[in-house]
């Protein structure tokens, strides 16, 4: 199955002597090189995790607009923005304008939000569930609103004597872009999350660890979410194909270099934790081999053969040299093999 391939950046940094990323600074601005250079070595996407509070990319527009503008073909998205954190109008018209920029480029992966680095960090941004609300339930109701509004349709009681000239009817959000609403992705931790994202038209991002449900291995749990988030859209009738996404650690050992980083990674297992309180996880394991082993073992994994799209965790902090090699690995040496390219 041809397979849309990208990376996925959780935009470390830290003062280490090791790191090639040790500022904000040059975190964002390595993000914008490895996304050019994605782009040239025939990469399809350049995602980009969203963490609040802690030494790694938060705000994401700016970046996406800026890669926006210096690329061309290459899809742009996150993985994931954590709506308890959203302005959903504001965020429309963040949307809006980087997806201009980028001419309809933009793939955005949103969810519900997961355990960050301080105490329901939502409220410091000014946001608090509504009475009876969970904090998950404000998550997924921002994302509501924000897909709602991503239509564009009016909505707002022009003023009688605006600044400007007011087109006829209610007012909506601009810049509008059209047909970013059908580019909004759901991140689902759990089988009934992806389900709902389905009867709501969103296309699906599991990454790479999910709620514990039935103990079987993890590429098999997600596998079944994919398929059940798959009869869902069907039962909810939309006439467009959705697209899903799942993410993985993978390398391709060809050089001492990558066995000096990965070879400790070979032979690795899934994991069991915990996320929140009460929910027992279960994490996906990476994969680091020869690629003849690497193709061998990932054409083994059912998630991946379900989904459309493959997104590359990668190691950020490396510099931009060595992941433009990590991927350029993977889509020399195994994506053919395993019929991706």
């Amino acid at each position: 199955m041809i397979k849309k391939i990208g990376f996925l950046s959780f935009g470390h940094w830290s003062h280490q002597q090791a790191y090639n990323a040790q500022t904000a600074s040059d975190t964002l601005l390595q993000s914008i090189d490895l996304a050019v250079a994605a782009e040239e070595i025939g990469l399809d996407g350049a995602y980009f995790r969203v963490h609040h509070f802690a030494s790694q990319l938060a705000s994401p527009f700016p970046l996406l607009a800026a890669i926006g503008a210096k690329t061309s073909k290459i899809e742009i998205g996150t993985g994931v923005i954590d709506m308890r954190y959203e302005n959903p109008l504001y965020m429309v018209e963040d949307a809006g304008a980087a997806d201009l920029i980028s001419e309809g480029r933009l793939q955005l992966g949103v969810s519900r939000g997961s355990p960050e680095q301080v105490i329901d960090g939502w409220r410091y941004f000014g946001y608090e569930p509504a009475e009876g609300e969970t904090d998950a339930d404000m998550g997924r109701r921002k994302a509501l609103e924000f897909l709602e509004r991503l239509k564009g349709k009016g909505f707002a009681q022009p003023n009688p004597n605006p600044m400007f000239p007011n087109p006829p009817g209610l007012l909506r959000l601009e810049p509008h872009s059209e047909g970013l609403r059908e580019r909004i992705w759901w991140g689902a931790a759990s089988n009934a999350t992806a389900v709902w994202a389905a009867e709501n038209g969103m296309n699906l991002q599991s990454s790479t660890l999910k709620y514990d449900e039935g103990g079987k291995p993890f590429h098999v749990q997600q596998a079944e979410q994919i398929r059940q988030y798959k009869d869902a859209w069907k039962k909810a009738g939309y006439q467009r194909e959705p697209r899903v996404s799942v993410s993985r650690s993978i390398f391709a050992l060809v050089n001492d270099q990558d066995r000096y980083y990965f070879g400790q990674e070979a032979n690795r297992r899934d994991k069991i934790g915990n996320i929140e309180r009460g929910k027992q996880a279960i994490f996906g394991r990476s994969y680091a081999a020869e690629p003849d082993q690497l193709i061998k073992e990932l054409a083994q994994d059912e998630a991946i053969q379900e989904a459309d799209t493959l997104l590359l965790t990668i190691p950020n902090t490396l510099g931009v040299d060595y992941n433009v090699h990590v991927l350029s690995s993977i889509l020399d040496h195994v994506a053919p093999g395993l019929g991706w390219r």
